[in-house]
């Protein structure tokens, strides 16, 4: 199915702009001070940031050194790519 494939691809390319986003962080030199950096950092705060202010609210965040942002926002993608797909295949 067409479908299932793009929807696939689709969320391949989200996991893989935060996984670079991550190791972005990790290098300041790069970093966002780059247009790439900038690029990548507006495709993915939109999934990022209600992650961020999820965790914020929770118990577990606040004041917390690490951004498990990622984290949760991945897990999150790994169930809505599911329900797509089951979805799709349903019809």
């Amino acid at each position: 199915m067409l479908l299932a494939k793009a929807i696939d691809i689709f969320f391949y390319v989200l996991e893989s702009l935060i996984f670079i986003r991550i190791l972005l962080s990790w290098i300041p030199i790069v970093g966002y001070n780059n247009p790439i950096g900038r690029f990548i950092y507006q495709l993915t705060e939109p999934i990022l940031g209600p992650c961020r202010r999820l965790l914020d609210k929770s118990p577990l965040g606040g004041g917390m050194m690490l951004d498990f942002s990622p984290i949760i926002a991945v897990i999150l993608m790994a169930l809505l790519k599911q329900l797509l797909l089951g979805l799709v295949v349903m019809f």
